[in-house]
């Protein structure tokens, strides 16, 4: 309708105004064209900005981390998400060797204590730093258990106890390594631990892959399979500093622990078979808290492990995805969330770091590095009562761990 009488409305112009209405119309046109040509200048930006944001794609590539005694050559993993942010793992023990992310003033600094080439890693001594932990995570009591009524006798390399799968675990062994390429990139490491290895039954098929997601998570799915039963618990054994001084000691960082009860150890650092309300202890963290605040508290548990070197019950469901802990750094803002499907995780504050190892331009001192390992419980082989961690033929062992990254102000 407004269309139909425009058409036939008859426009009328006085003439002393027709110049002045000329003068107007041409300023319009003049400003239009301006116009139109600021608007083709701000899409020519809009473009070369949207050009500059896609050159930064994800990507993974390869190349030599060193060489092993026998001159087999050992390969470094490099995975790099659209944000920027870099992973680097080798096949060497399935090691992080590198976790490089953003800081609240746009810094991108490593946050994993580690060594810039393989001859750091083959020192003796070095703590499992960034390594894929197996068959068993964390401690057998006594280094033996019994399956089926058969006592299996383990690398006795803690003490009286078997840690971390003895003593040439899989930190220590040269996993077969396949790059994932695509919008995220990963690589996929494969291992046979053989029947009788480190004295544990039956043929064990590992395969664990890195994930490195665009959204700045680290994620880690593990599986498994026999030929015999056996018993299983893998871990990745990453110690983190989100300061990005490595030198520097983790005590500021505030933790949150979503666990309401923990795993108690004797001295040995072997489960007592309790599970212990956190309530009111020093290994309540499930609040936000600073750890330094009660790290060396008059407890005989924090005595035993001199610090935090223990075991949370998470509140979540075994077996389905869930937030299992966070770490703040407040000077440097980054934040980390742990989500797994594991039912445990071990809280470990560097406490035997001595100063005796050092890489990339740091020294590992006393605490300077913290690791939240996703795992069953400690000795779970000879506690009853703890949730099983026997594989059989014909199952299939799979978990999985995310370590998602962000910064929080």
């Amino acid at each position: 309708m407004a269309h139909q009488f425009l058409t036939k409305t008859k426009l009328i112009i006085n003439p002393m105004k027709r110049n002045q209405l000329t003068a107007v119309l041409l300023c319009s046109l003049a400003f239009g064209w301006a116009c139109s040509g600021s608007s083709e200048n701000n899409n020519q930006d809009n473009q070369q900005a949207a050009d500059t944001t896609a050159q930064t794609t994800s990507s993974v590539s390869r190349s030599d981390f060193g060489t092993m005694e026998d001159g087999t050559t050992v390969d470094l993993y490099t995975l790099t998400n659209e944000k920027g942010t870099e992973l680097k793992i080798t096949n060497y023990g399935g090691v992080i060797t590198s976790l490089k992310v953003i800081d609240k003033n746009g810094n991108m600094d490593d946050v994993v204590l580690g060594f810039e080439d393989l001859k750091g890693y083959l020192q003796q001594g070095v703590p499992y730093f960034g390594a894929i932990v197996g068959r068993y995570g964390n401690r057998i009591a006594n280094a033996q258990f019994v399956l089926d009524g058969q006592t299996y006798k383990l690398a006795a390399n803690d003490g009286p106890n078997h840690l971390h799968g003895g003593t040439r675990g899989f930190d220590k062994v040269l996993w077969q390594g396949e790059p994932i390429e695509g919008d995220e990139p990963g690589v996929r490491l494969k291992y046979l631990s053989k029947d009788g290895e480190e004295g544990y039954p039956g043929n064990l098929d590992v395969t664990v892959t890195y994930t490195l997601t665009n959204d700045d998570a680290v994620k880690i799915d593990y599986s498994a399979t026999t030929d015999k039963a056996t018993v299983v618990n893998l871990t990745n054994h990453a110690y983190f500093n989100l300061s990005g001084n490595l030198g520097e000691k983790i005590l500021d960082h505030e933790v949150m622990i979503n666990a309401d009860r923990f795993v108690p150890v004797n001295k040995t650092l072997i489960p007592t078979g309790e599970l212990k309300p956190v309530e009111g202890t020093p290994f309540d963290f499930t609040e936000p808290t600073v750890v330094g605040e009660r790290i060396d508290a008059n407890d005989q548990q924090i005595t035993y492990g001199k610090g935090y070197d223990h075991c949370w019950v998470l509140n979540g469901t075994a077996g389905e995805m869930s937030l299992a802990a966070s770490v703040h750094h407040p000077g440097s803002g980054r934040y980390m969330e742990v989500h797994t499907t594991e039912p445990g995780i071990q809280f470990y504050t560097g406490n035997f770091l001595d100063g005796s190892l050092s890489g990339k331009g740091n020294t590992y001192g006393h605490r300077t590095g913290f690791c939240l390992e996703t795992e069953h419980y400690p000795d779970s082989p000879n506690q009853k009562d703890f949730p099983s961690v026997t594989l059989r033929p014909g199952e299939t062992y799979q978990t999985q761990t995310t370590y998602t990254f962000s910064v929080k102000n």
